[in-house]
């Protein structure tokens, strides 16, 4: 069947994160997704290398790793924006699509009349979703930023990273831009919100989605302790401030998680691992209790983990009721039984001659699955294409278009994927 989504059509004006990955989902649950590009430099995650795209010889034929992330299953156009005739194909565009993505600084499109007040005037029932640092009203809302900054902004490094107490203890960005994919996957949400809206209404809307207000409420369990308190979150590292024991422990050899998120998991806990005293001790009966009396817990439960191995303690709690874990690199992560057996490792063919890995949609959908029909895209493969059958444009059209650089081309075809 066709995607659940195949029956719309995205004009993606966006580039490096938050945007492309807001219109990737979009583009697995079959949205036609055309992503506009700046021609020569195109989007600018495609300089985000080392390490690049690189054929079986070792010889570079893609863009950087990175745009592979985010950016399969769309059509890539290179068009000038700042151009006239740019503009015009653009509004030409969006008059027949469903929805815009823009990531541009606020009111950046309006100068090139690209504007949702603009828009909507030739296409009432255009969705346009806006994704900004800070949004679009208020006294920062012309500033620009990255992931990094809203971590930092917005609370999330207050609470990241080892106690202060401890060596290494400070405030830690999260390794993953957590702050763009949130706002990429509230993106999403605030347009289907606005499609399922226009079957009523018959109209668009403007969606306005900003990265601050993202990491704000991604910290809601968090705030919603230090409203109830007045007591400012802070660091716990691989700690947990509601639960115990809810960590890391050190083996003899590594590293494993513990995670007890009740009583009864404490008390098995303690009897696989042949500490029943502690299930008994008064101090650690329930998890208020534990939590008073952490640090006493913790250091009796570290000294029987570091006694054996990392596999020996995974042995003895394997399929047992108490949450426990390894810690995997990558080459680990894709070596696990499940993640193999759930494909989340997908093959695609490139158009540059070679394959590219990519990462698989973890929705599931029973009738309308996702599937992997285009690879990242070379910036303006899809140019001529869209060009030709969307608006009519004779050959000789797009080859004027493209000597007066107003546009950029490639002729390139690419095939579908396949899982391993």
């Amino acid at each position: 069947m066709p995607g659940s989504l195949s029956h719309l059509r995205i004009l993606d004006l966006t580039r490096v994160l938050a945007g492309p990955w807001c219109t990737q989902m979009l583009a697995d649950m079959g949205a036609d997704v055309i992503k506009v590009e700046r021609p020569v430099l195109g989007d600018d995650t495609r300089h985000w290398g080392p390490p690049w795209i690189n054929n079986e010889s070792g010889e570079r034929v893609g863009d950087s790793a990175y745009f592979t992330s985010a950016n399969r299953n769309k059509r890539s156009i290179a068009i000038d924006i700042a151009t006239e005739q740019g503009q015009a194909l653009v509004r030409e565009l969006a008059q027949q699509s469903d929805v815009l993505v823009e990531n541009y600084k606020v009111g950046d499109l309006a100068r090139y009349g690209l504007s949702y007040a603009e828009l909507r005037e030739l296409n009432p029932r255009l969705v346009y979703c806006s994704i900004t640092g800070y949004g679009q009203d208020g006294p920062y809302s012309h500033l620009p930023g990255y992931d990094f900054i809203f971590q930092g902004e917005g609370g999330l490094m207050s609470i990241t990273g080892e106690r202060d107490d401890k060596p290494g203890g400070g405030p830690m960005k999260s390794a993953i831009a957590v702050a763009d994919v949130l706002t990429g996957l509230n993106a999403t949400i605030g347009i289907l919100t606005a499609i399922e809206g226009r079957h009523a209404t018959g109209l668009g809307q403007h969606i306005d989605v900003a990265l601050l207000d993202t990491v704000v409420n991604f910290g809601a369990n968090q705030i919603a302790s230090y409203f109830a308190s007045g007591a400012i979150p802070r660091r716990w590292g691989n700690e947990h401030p509601n639960l115990a024991p809810y960590q890391t422990f050190a083996t003899a050899d590594g590293h494993i998680i513990i995670g007890c998120g009740n009583d009864g998991q404490f008390r098995k806990l303690c009897a696989l691992i042949r500490a029943p005293e502690l299930a008994g001790d008064p101090r650690f009966l329930s998890m208020p209790d534990r939590n008073v009396n952490r640090a006493a817990l913790v250091e009796t439960l570290e000294a029987i983990f570091r006694s054996q191995p990392s596999a020996h303690w995974l042995g003895l709690l394997a399929n047992s009721e108490v949450p426990n874990g390894s810690i995997n690199n990558y080459a680990q992560v894709f070596e696990h039984p499940q993640v193999v057996h759930r494909g989340l490792r997908v093959e695609m063919p490139h158009p540059g001659g070679t394959t590219v890995s990519v990462v698989a949609n973890p929705i599931r959908l029973s009738g309308t699955p996702v599937e992997y029909r285009f690879a990242p895209p070379l910036r303006g493969q899809h140019t001529a294409e869209v060009l030709s059958a969307l608006l009519g444009r004779s050959p000789d059209d797009i080859a004027a278009l493209e000597a007066a650089r107003i546009i950029e081309t490639r002729n390139i075809a690419c095939n579908t994927a396949s899982t391993h």
